[in-house]
C-alpha cells in the first residue's frame, strides 16, 4: 500500500510539474474560445453526466447564436470522468495541457472535484463545478476553483432543520457511503444540525462503494424505530435501498439531497421512494422568468424535461461564460479576477462568490411522489 501511495504521489508531482506555466497557452485572440467540460458520462451516475452534457450543449447553441464571445465561437470540450477522482485527473490534465482551454467546467462529483481542483489551480486555468458540494472543492482546490452550488454544511442543514421543524422528528438513522466524500459530508452536517435542533441519531450505519445488498445494516435500523432516515448518496444507490427498506416494513420518510434528482430514481426505486424529501439547487416549478424559459428551450431540444443536473451546469457555464466576456481576454488571471466579481442572475436563482469562492444561493425541499419531485419550500441562507 506504501508503494502504490508514493507512486501516486509521483504520479500527482510530475503532472503538476508538467502543468506549471501551461496556463497561458489558452490565451489567444484568434479562433474558437475552448472550454473544457469534465462530467461522467459512462458509470454509477452516468444520468448526472449526461443531463449536466445537454444543459452545456444547450447553452453553446444559445452563445454562438448570439454571435459568441466578443465575435468569436465557443467550443466546449467533453471529457468522461467516469465519476472517478483519478480518471478526473488524467481527463482534465490532457484537457489543460493538450486541448489548451481556457478554463475548466465541472467535475460534476465533489471526489472528482477535490482530485482536479489543485491541477487546475496550479495551470492557473479557472475552474467551476455546478455540482461538487464537499467544502473540500475549494478549500483544497485552490484559489481558482469556484462553485456555483451550495455546499454540503448548508445542505445538510437545511435537510436536518426541515426534519426536525417541519416533519416534527425526534429521532432519526444515518445510512450513507464511507467511502464517498459527498455521502460523509451530508451525513456529518445533518447529525450536527439535527442534534443541535433537540433532535437524537438512534442508529447510524455504513456500505462501501458499490454495494447492492443493505439488510443487514436495514435490519440494525429497524428495531431502533426512527421516524426518519437520512440516505445521503446518488440516485442509484438510494433508489434501491429504498427498496430493501420498503420490503421489510421499514416505513418511515427517506431524506437525501440533491443526489437523488434524476428520472433514473423512480425506474430503480420505484414507488418505494414516495413520500421520500430531498432538498435541491431549484424546482422545475418555478414560475420565474428564466426557469420557465429554459425549461422551454431545453425540452424543445431533447424532448425532456430537464433535472437539476442540466441546469446546474448549464448555470455554471453559463456563469463561466459571463466572466469571459467581462474579462475580455483569455488568460487565466483574467478570467478569474471576473469570476470573483460575479453577480449573475442563471436558472437556479441569483449567484455571487463568497471570499471562499463558494456560491451564495438558496435551496428548496421538494418531495419525491408519483415519479415527480414536487416543490415544498424555499430557503435562503
Amino acid at each position: 500500500m506504501f508503494k502504490k501511495k508514493a507512486c501516486l504521489l509521483l504520479s500527482m508531482a510530475m503532472t503538476v510539474g508538467l502543468l506549471a506555466g501551461c496556463g497561458a497557452k489558452g490565451s489567444s485572440t484568434t479562433g474558437d474560445i475552448k472550454i473544457g467540460v469534465v462530467l461522467p458520462l459512462t458509470g454509477q451516475v452516468s444520468s448526472f453526466g449526461k443531463s449536466g452534457q445537454n444543459g452545456i450543449k444547450l447553452l453553446e447553441d444559445q452563445v454562438n447564436k448570439a454571435g459568441g464571445i466578443n465575435g468569436r465561437k465557443i467550443k466546449f470540450i467533453f471529457e468522461d470522468d467516469e465519476g472517478k477522482p483519478d480518471t478526473a485527473t488524467t481527463v482534465g490534465t490532457k484537457l489543460i495541457s493538450n486541448d489548451n482551454v481556457v478554463a475548466l467546467v465541472g467535475p460534476l462529483t465533489s471526489g472528482s472535484c477535490i482530485a482536479l481542483g489543485p491541477i487546475a489551480t496550479q495551470s492557473k486555468v479557472p475552474m467551476i463545478t455546478g455540482s461538487g458540494t464537499n467544502p473540500d472543492v475549494t478549500k483544497k482546490g485552490g484559489e481558482y476553483v469556484y462553485r456555483a452550488c451550495f455546499i454540503d454544511p448548508f445542505q445538510g442543514t437545511v435537510i436536518a432543520k426541515f426534519a426536525s421543524k417541519d416533519l416534527k422528528a425526534k429521532t432519526a438513522a444515518i445510512l450513507y457511503d464511507n467511502g464517498n466524500d459527498y455521502s460523509k459530508g451530508l451525513a456529518e452536517f445533518f447529525e450536527k444540525e439535527f442534534v443541535a435542533a433537540g433532535g437524537k441519531i438512534v442508529a447510524k450505519e455504513t456500505y462501501a462503494t458499490n454495494d447492492k445488498d443493505f439488510k443487514a445494516q436495514l435490519t440494525k435500523i429497524k428495531p431502533t424505530k426512527p421516524e426518519v432516515i437520512l440516505l445521503p448518496d446518488y440516485y442509484s444507490t438510494v433508489g434501491n435501498i429504498a427498496k430493501q427498506a420498503r420490503a421489510i416494513d421499514i416505513n418511515v420518510p427517506l431524506l437525501g439531497g440533491d443526489g437523488w434528482d434524476s428520472a433514473e430514481l423512480f425506474k430503480v426505486g420505484g414507488t418505494a421512494v414516495n413520500g421520500c424529501y430531498i432538498s435541491d439547487h431549484y424546482s422545475a416549478d418555478d414560475t420565474a422568468k428564466l426557469v420557465v424559459e429554459f425549461q422551454k428551450q431545453y425540452k424543445a431540444k431533447y424532448s425532456l424535461n430537464a433535472d437539476a443536473m442540466a441546469v446546474l451546469n448549464y448555470d455554471a457555464a453559463k456563469i463561466m461564460v459571463e466572466a469571459i466576456k467581462t474579462a475580455g481576454k483569455t488568460d487565466g488571471p483574467s478570467i478569474k479576477a471576473a469570476l470573483t466579481k460575479t453577480n449573475l442572475e442563471v436558472v437556479s436563482g441569483k449567484v455571487s462568490f463568497d471570499a471562499n469562492r463558494d456560491a451564495i444561493k438558496g435551496a428548496v425541499i421538494l418531495k419525491v411522489n408519483d415519479g415527480k419531485f414536487n416543490f415544498v419550500k424555499k430557503l435562503i441562507p
